[in-house]
């Protein structure tokens, strides 16, 4: 099969790699669909360290079922399928309380890191352990299919946190996931929402898409009820936590950096919360339903789509933050 291959950090190469072997409760997917994260972008050049050459990336993806293992009941071929980013052990002691987002044994699809490799989607075939399946809805493309998982992280954050009626939120950071959390705090039934970001076209689209107010950093009001993190580096992290009001709620969902200095005093007199909100737990099959209702949308956030073979090229052009790029989808030529 044909494969996008990072072979070096920056560099990669279209190539022809084995055809997965499936284990008897796994299925083979043939990938229709497969966007380009920002942690696959970011993690390109090796700053992550959990995209360490050679790997398959990706783990937004959607495809059709084309194969099947043994030990595999209710699913057939020729299903359309999306599947979780993260393949979750399913008996640690998270999994079993509906944690699977902080499975101990987690892998997520496309990362290469100390503790495992786990080849992902940009790929003619991938494949995926069935309990991390979700049929795809009628009427539901593939391309639009593919981004359920940014929508779900959005809506993991939103049910992390203490979200009531016609509450005040402030998202920092209008890219992918902070443009799916304005859609979904607005499903929510926030009265407020303040977008956040340097990009004009990013506030823009964010007030497309239900942001009552767009601002640049140094113009945020204070007293926001809740803010949510959507970068995840050290200026935007200090932003979100002195947005908020006494008694505040401050959701982080970025981690591009893995460390940032905390106003420790701030956050203990002003007494607010802190809540860490990573991938998401459950939230794909409602994500689905809203996407093909039209409750929530995915075609504002996507940006083009192109064959799997100039995977190369767009992955540059999102690294070097062209002007306009938000979601970019990769098709495999089967």
């Amino acid at each position: 099969m044909k494969a996008l291959v990072l072979k070096e950090y920056k560099k990669f190469t279209y190539e022809d790699v084995p055809v997965p072997v499936i284990a008897p409760d796994e299925v083979l997917v043939a990938v229709k669909a497969c966007g380009i994260c920002g942690s696959d972008v970011h993690g390109m050049d090796g700053s992550t360290g959990r995209r360490r050459p050679p790997i398959i990336m990706g783990h937004e993806a959607s495809g059709v079922i084309a194969e099947i293992g043994a030990a595999v009941t209710g699913w057939k071929i020729g299903d359309r399928v999306t599947f979780d980013s993260t393949i979750w052990c399913g008996h640690c002691g998270f999994c079993p309380r509906g944690q699977v987002n902080l499975c101990n044994n987690r892998r997520v699809f496309g990362v290469s890191c100390d503790e495992y490799r786990q080849h992902g989607a940009f790929a003619e075939f991938v494949a995926v352990p069935q309990r991390i399946l979700y049929r795809l809805p009628d009427g539901l493309s593939f391309e639009h299919a593919a981004l359920v998982e940014p929508f779900s992280i959005a809506f993991h954050a939103v049910r992390r946190t203490p979200v009531n009626i016609n509450d005040t939120a402030v998202v920092v950071g209008a890219g992918m996931i902070g443009l799916a959390l304005i859609q979904t705090l607005r499903v929510a039934g926030c009265g407020r929402i303040i977008a956040v970001d340097i990009a004009p076209d990013k506030l823009a689209l964010a007030a497309k898409l239900g942001a009552s107010g767009v601002v640049s950093p140094s113009d945020v009001p204070g007293g926001a009820d809740l803010a949510f993190e959507a970068v995840g580096v050290p200026a935007t992290v200090d932003l979100a936590l002195r947005c908020v009001r006494k008694g505040g709620s401050v959701t982080l969902v970025g981690n591009v950096t893995p460390k940032v200095d905390l106003p420790l005093q701030m956050v203990v007199t002003r007494e607010l919360t802190l809540l860490g909100s990573c991938a998401s737990s459950g939230e794909y099959p409602a994500c689905l339903d809203m996407m093909a209702r039209g409750a929530i949308q995915a075609a504002p956030l996507l940006s083009a789509c192109a064959p799997l073979s100039e995977g190369a090229a767009w992955f540059e052009r999102l690294y070097r933050k062209e002007p306009g790029l938000l979601k970019v989808v990769l098709r495999p030529e089967q």
